[in-house]
């Protein structure tokens, strides 16, 4: 098992804490930057949607894991960035400007639904995102002269620079490229006072306000933040499709969305990535063995729902760190055997979140 012996702040906050971080995450991103060239087209353009989903993932991750505020509305913020993306592409806005103004107005709209989280919270948060989510689909779906109505309404392939991408290797090189980018951001933003101040609105409002912590400007924050993700996440999967119509950003794309963080584990960076592969990958899954099942189950219309369903009751059961939660056991489990002790992760549940297992 791996100790750290720390001399300086420096070493606390670096982002790799030693070299097997340097090692695995080097190793991981030059297997992405060769990927175009070692799977097929169709998983290329899988492994692109899991990039984008880990975007808007990251940005739910920091409103829900790390502020706890409750979002049933998130798929809303997609559309706004979805369509913003989709009108100021085609009225002919190169594409870095298209982007920032739909990550842009995103913010702008995540402030607004901010205000319901200064005086509710919980259940009731989560309500007012929910009907906020509603609003906004029936804007999209009625105001026709801009987004097309029900009708939908297709996008240029993007610019950059001067080059078209117009193939799925170099729009996978772009999402890559603004998914580590935001990944840094999210990382360099939790290890500031700004990140450290959600945690402490997460873990204890009564204990954050009693340090100086202002809550309605911080929650604000964590809303426009969490917003200007999901924008820049729709205005990639608006490029990816060439086509959105409102019904693409419903209730289901939002559940979708929480169901991927929950399962990915709540209040970690890993998480929103484990829960963007689960989210792509499942259905994936599903197709390739309800070949082998009975027709009365296999062709059932409700099978994804289902076990969609089930899996996510097991995680709250069984695993409510997710994903990556189970991952820490494991790697703990390996590095401390055969001294593993059963039953001593059961303490970390009279934790404050903030303090468990990273």
């Amino acid at each position: 098992m791996r100790f750290i012996f720390k001399t300086d702040y420096a070493q606390d906050i670096r982002l790799a804490k030693h070299g097997g971080h340097v090692f695995w995450y080097g190793a991981l991103m030059l297997v992405l930057l060769a990927a175009p060239w070692l799977i097929a087209e169709y998983w290329l353009a899988q492994l692109t949607f899991v990039l984008i989903y880990a975007i808007a993932g990251l940005g739910l991750m920091l409103l829900a894991g790390f502020t706890g505020l409750f979002s049933l509305g998130h798929a809303a913020f997609l559309g706004v960035g979805a369509y913003t993306q989709a009108v100021l592409t085609n009225a002919g806005l190169p594409f870095p400007m298209a982007l920032a103004c739909a990550a842009g107005l995103s913010a702008a709209v995540g402030v607004v639904v901010g205000l319901p989280a200064l005086r509710v919270k919980g259940i009731y948060l989560g309500m007012a995102t929910l009907s906020f989510g509603f609003i906004v689909e029936e804007v999209l779906a009625r105001w026709e002269s801009v987004t097309g109505g029900n009708a939908g309404v297709h996008i240029k392939q993007p610019v950059l620079f001067g080059w078209t991408l117009d193939s799925g290797d170099k729009f996978y090189f772009l999402c890559l490229l603004i998914t580590v980018l935001a990944t840094l951001g999210i990382l360099n933003l939790l290890r500031s006072p700004t990140g450290r101040a959600f945690v402490a609105i997460r873990d204890s409002e009564i204990s954050a306000q009693s340090m100086g912590i202002h809550l309605a400007r911080y929650k604000t924050l964590s809303f426009a933040l969490s917003a200007a993700l999901a924008g820049v996440a729709g205005a990639l999967y608006a490029h990816k499709l060439q086509f959105i119509s409102p019904d693409q950003f419903n209730i289901l794309q939002s559940i979708d969305l929480l169901l991927m963080i929950v399962i990915g584990g709540l209040g970690s960076v890993h998480g929103a990535f484990l829960g963007a592969i689960f989210l792509i990958s499942m259905p994936q899954i599903i197709a390739m063995v309800k070949d082998y099942l009975p027709a009365s189950i296999g062709q059932a219309p409700g099978l994804q729902g289902f076990v969609y369903g089930v899996v996510l009751v097991a995680f709250v059961l069984f695993e409510p760190q997710g994903l990556y939660g189970r991952w820490l056991k494991i790697r703990t489990y390996l590095q401390m055997f055969p001294f593993y002790r059963k039953g001593m992760f059961k303490r970390q549940k009279s934790f404050q979140k903030s303090d468990r297992l990273r």
